[in-house]
């Protein structure tokens, strides 16, 4: 047996190597879980999910819409608010009550359980009202690649936004033997593709336009900055795609069109989308009429509106490419002032890749000449399918336009794929006099965005003196007016004067309808932009000659348009109740840049110093534009 001290001593021992072997475990499990921590966490795939739900769920989130946004979805496709009921008419004699009948009728029901109205049941209780699309698809496209066009369209559908579709095969040759067929084929093929994602479609293989100009368009006087369609129809046409709405199916067609004999052919996709977008909206105006003008209208409870929301061209090349950004496509058109200038700076080396870029375009012009100002057009590439959500509830370009140009080219979300959204847009130019300036408009203007008073006679006086030039967007939507503010005498050249940004203008009615983000391009073109190659559009200003300068604003501190200055500006310097914002001209920067090579610039170049305490004292001493609030 061992002894009381050889059993302590082994216990010791075994107690020991137990401790250590507790000590490694601890320290194991401690390293995981830091190492666990430095790793990305994936959180379990959910099995009740369907992938498709799950991809749907992700691209509402990564739309990252905003409450302006939202409030305008909601507008659109939201329930509608119901007419209040009339009131009871009052008996003109009120019969003589017992007194336990006045007894009854005097009760009250407890607080807890009076009836109170719930705008979220009332939400429920209201179908989500569904709006129309105009669907360009250009076939030919793999199973796989059909996939995922279909996908995208359920998605719009679940959101209230139900596809017309329009099939074309931009590689079957018109005229040729069995063109019909292989026509019909290519429309089951979508129709089969979007059950496949649960979706219900309805192939129209019948014609519903017919070919020609509609009636009165060739004596019409009517000035039209588009063409119009090879094509036409009628709103008793449209019964196949009216049916096809009702039933919740999405409609499919074929490139057919009537000729004057009633026979069915082919003709381009184009005029038959530019006809629909043209007789939809006239069929959903006379639908208005007579629910406005008839005490029992003719429409169905759940009509949906036949006026296109949207415009949708999915293709295999993507949007139109743009020559400021070598090839890659436009974030943003604005129809009214870029069309004929986009067309001219189009590089024909881009044809091949391209084919269809300039045609497109003008579909995209001719169809929102007969929608709503609100809608838009969107060219996207059948790898984006996800975009189309995010167009659809932010009515905005997948990447801002106006964002500085270096970090759109170093953007991973803009590719060769990144789809273009065309806007009607509005007519950009710019004025050097104030003669030239509708001053009552200019004050309704500035009055209406800053919802403040203007101080008109120090206001004008100063702008006599001062300004520069403004670029007024329409019919004054929107202004940006720049003045030219002198600095103390011996100030360096490359600082004096100081390009001041002095008022930054859009409607309520107009912001969020890119009007903001053409204002702000024609801005960077006049001003820190001018003198590069990609600013020379005609908006009657420089036409990108001459030299940019830095331009310098400010802005109230607690002002909440600043999150969008900050993405757009150079840097800012916070002084007190101001924030002082500039823009570093990019010709300079680029020079610069080019001359030293691999050496890169410094934190503080020559032509910096001294410029931001002269930019402070100068622009802090500008005087309020307004009248003191009462």
């Amino acid at each position: 047996m061992l002894s009381s001290s050889a059993r302590l001593s082994r216990r010791s021992a075994a107690t020991q190597t137990s401790l250590h072997s507790r000590s490694a475990q601890t320290f194991k499990a401690f390293y995981a879980t830091i190492r666990s921590l430095r790793q990305t966490y994936e959180p379990p795939e959910p099995d009740d999910v369907e992938p498709s739900e799950k991809d749907f769920i992700l691209s509402l989130l990564r739309a990252n819409p905003s409450l302006r946004d939202t409030k305008s979805y909601l507008a659109s496709f939201g329930p509608r608010p119901q007419p209040p009921k009339p009131p009871a008419p009052k008996p003109e004699h009120s019969p003589l009550l017992a007194d336990k009948d006045v007894a009854a009728q005097t009760e009250t029901k407890p607080p807890d359980i009076e009836p109170s109205p719930s705008l979220v049941v009332a939400s429920i209780l209201n179908p989500v009202y569904r709006r129309t699309a105009l669907v360009k698809i250009q076939a030919p496209f793999t199973d796989r690649q059909l996939e995922s066009i279909a996908r995208g369209m359920v998605y719009l559908e679940k959101l209230g936004l139900v596809s017309v579709i329009v099939v074309e095969n931009d590689q079957l040759p018109k005229g040729e033997a069995g063109e019909r067929v292989a026509l019909v084929e290519e429309t089951m093929r979508v129709v089969n593709a979007l059950e496949k994602q649960g979706a219900q479609a309805r192939p129209v293989l019948g014609a519903v336009v017919r070919l020609g100009p509609k009636p009165g368009d060739e004596d019409s006087t009517e000035q039209r900055d588009y063409i119009l369609p090879e094509a036409h129809t009628f709103p008793s046409d449209l019964i196949h795609i009216r049916s096809a709405l009702r039933a919740g199916e999405i409609p499919v067609l074929p490139p057919l069109a009537l000729d004057s004999f009633c026979r069915s052919v082919r003709i381009d996709a184009n005029d038959v989308i530019a006809a629909l977008v043209r007789g939809m909206g006239e069929a959903a105006a006379l639908d208005n009429t007579q629910v406005h003008g008839d005490e029992s209208p003719s429409m169905f409870p759940d009509e949906i509106d036949l006026t296109p929301l949207r415009l949708m061209i999915i293709n295999r090349e993507g949007g139109v490419p743009s020559y400021a950004r070598g090839g890659m496509p436009h974030l943003l058109i604005n129809l009214t002032s870029e069309y004929s200038y986009i067309r001219d700076t189009f590089d024909p080396r881009w044809k091949a890749a391209h084919p269809t870029a300039l045609s497109n375009l003008e579909l995209a012009r001719t169809c929102l000449a007969f929608m709503p100002p609100t809608s838009s057009a969107v060219m996207v590439s059948h790898r984006s399918p996800s975009h189309l959500i995010g167009n659809l509830i932010t009515n905005k370009p997948a990447v801002s336009s106006s964002l500085p140009h270096a970090l759109l080219q170093g953007n991973r979300k803009l590719t060769p794929h990144t789809p273009t959204l065309l806007r009607r847009g509005l007519p950009i130019r710019v004025v050097r006099g104030v003669d030239e300036i509708d001053k009552g408009k200019m004050k309704a203007l500035l009055e209406q965005s800053f919802r403040r008073k203007l101080s008109e006679d120090a206001f004008w006086t100063r702008m006599e003196r001062d300004l520069d030039f403004a670029i007024i967007a329409g019919d004054y939507a929107g202004a940006a007016i720049v003045t030219r503010e002198q600095c103390p005498p011996g100030t360096s050249p490359a600082i004096a004067p100081i390009t001041y940004l002095d008022k930054f203008a859009v409607l309520p009615s107009h912001q969020g309808d890119g009007t903001v983000d053409f204002l702000w391009v024609a801005l960077h073109d006049e001003t820190y932009g001018l003198g590069l190659p990609f600013s020379a559009n005609p908006n009657g200003g420089k036409e990108g000659k001459g030299e940019g300068r830095d331009l310098v604003w400010r802005s109230r501190a607690d002002n909440p348009v600043n999150k969008w200055y900050f993405e757009r500006s150079t840097g800012h310097l916070r002084q007190g109740d101001w924030v002082l914002f500039w823009c570093d001209a990019e010709v300079r920067l680029k020079t610069e840049e080019g001359r030293r090579a691999n050496a890169g610039l410094s934190y503080l170049e020559e032509w910096e110093q001294g410029r931001l305490a002269t930019w402070s004292d100068v622009v802090m001493k500008i005087p309020s534009s307004w009248k003191p609030k009462a």
